[in-house]
């Protein structure tokens, strides 16, 4: 393993780029930053093992923008891409980037699924130096004729294992198949199971291996509290959890699921939204906006559309329904404690599944704090904030997206890329109102 380096002036990015990380407040490179970033500025193939929310975006985007700048992609070709599991990572890894890419005057297209097909073939054939994509809509766009990847010279895997989990390698190795052969890949994973291994064995040469966190890692910033409670109580301490300060996410099994406790929810006068695959796009990028703003307190989500929401200052998860495998719940734990920030994970347990939680929690390496509690106990509202709800009922009113004009980026989002949205939430003229 090389060398470390204390400070991003001493690495050698352009220094436009160290200009704008000054410009963004970001002036030491986070321990995964510092460790890849001497061998991808040198162009070698990096394996990256780091937990969510470690820094890795930038520990891959830095070297990707740096190393393409001053490069002009012809129509179609991209010059660099960035492959990820699903539509909302597509899009935070895009506004992650998209400063640094304008410093450098690189342009980022985001070609993902759930929108217009036709306006991220435009992006494409404008020219794009980098392109952020989910494999299915990638591999649209290659079969229409509207991109070619053979002069990608740089390509990232992000989430290499939820891609697994998802069904996408067959789709991943495709595309792997079609970038320059000689040119730099850079692989990013909390594990390397599921065929992972399989990949960086065929496409990664003589790769460095950096890992910061070990598969099953979290955060000293983060505590984890399981409270064990009876059915009976479950539906009141929910909701009392849920009117809690702050912004709270919420995990059930599925969607259905997701949907009435939203509903329930918003009954009881607690800000909720549901976010899960079965929404369209565009609902699913109004929504996460207005859980960003405040306007959406609790956002009630399943394990797929949760991936790659990153919401600073999100301190709480809950996990109602209780994972059913260790890294789901390292991931569900990732949308908090982001950056050294510190957050709290809450898993309700009942009594016929406490033998299971505990071995989850064994094999993910927690070791929670667990508390019998009953409703009314203090103990609830000590460790979740806990509060009556206002019993008020309340709407969400969405506001639809305007028509609006075609935007520099194009894309936005969906498991395996079958769609496409835009990548930004900004503002937008209201319509006619409807209840989210």
């Amino acid at each position: 393993m090389t060398m470390t380096i204390p400070s991003f002036a001493a690495t050698g990015l352009e220094p436009a780029l160290v200009a704008e990380l000054t410009a963004q407040g970001i002036n030491e490179p986070f321990p995964i930053q510092a460790a890849t970033l001497p061998d991808s500025l040198a162009g070698r193939d990096v394996l990256g093992r780091g937990r969510t929310g470690s820094g890795k975006t930038l520990a891959f985007g830095l070297p990707l923008l740096s190393r393409t700048a001053g490069r002009r992609a012809r129509p179609g070709r991209p010059l660099a891409l960035v492959l990820v599991p699903t539509r909302e990572l597509a899009q935070q890894v895009t506004t992650a980037l998209a400063p640094y890419a304008k410093a450098l005057g690189l342009r980022c297209a985001t070609v993902v699924g759930g929108l217009s097909l036709q306006r991220q073939a435009d992006a494409l054939r404008a020219g794009a130096e980098v392109v952020v994509a989910t494999p299915g809509r990638l591999h649209d766009l290659i079969n229409r004729g509207d991109a070619r990847l053979g002069e990608v010279a740089i390509t990232v895997l992000d989430e290499a294992d939820q891609m697994a989990d998802m069904g996408f390698l067959p789709q991943v190795t495709k595309l792997l198949e079609q970038v320059a052969p000689d040119g730099q890949r850079m692989l990013f994973s909390a594990t390397l199971d599921g065929g992972v291994d399989r990949l960086v064995r065929r496409f990664l040469s003589n790769p460095v291996s950096h890992s910061v966190d070990p598969g099953t890692a979290t955060v000293t910033a983060m505590t984890h509290h399981v409270l064990h409670v009876d059915a009976a109580d479950k539906p009141a301490a929910l909701t009392q959890i849920a009117a809690r300060e702050g912004r709270t996410i919420l995990f059930m099994g599925t969607k259905h699921r997701a949907d009435r406790l939203a509903r329930q929810l918003l009954s009881k006068g607690v800000r909720a939204a549901a976010l899960h695959g079965g929404k369209s796009q565009p609902q699913r990028t109004r929504i996460l906006e207005q859980f960003r703003t405040g306007q959406v307190t609790a956002l009630v989500a399943t394990d797929v559309a949760a991936r790659g929401i990153h919401v600073d200052g999100l301190d709480m998860v809950v996990n109602v329904d209780p994972p059913t495998e260790a890294k789901d719940y390292l991931h569900r734990g990732g949308r908090t404690a982001r950056a050294g920030e510190s957050g709290t994970v809450v898993t309700l347990v009942l009594p016929e599944q406490r033998r299971d939680v505990s071995r989850l929690m064994s094999v993910a390496g927690i070791k929670p704090q667990s508390t019998q509690v009953r409703l009314g106990d203090a103990a609830l509202s000590r460790v979740t904030g806990a509060r009556e709800p206002s019993g008020v009922p309340v709407t969400i009113v969405a506001p639809q997206p305007a028509p609006a004009a075609r935007p520099r980026t194009a894309g936005g989002g969906g498991e395996g890329g079958r769609s496409a949205h835009r990548t930004s939430g900004r503002s937008r003229r209201p319509r006619r109102p409807r209840t989210v």
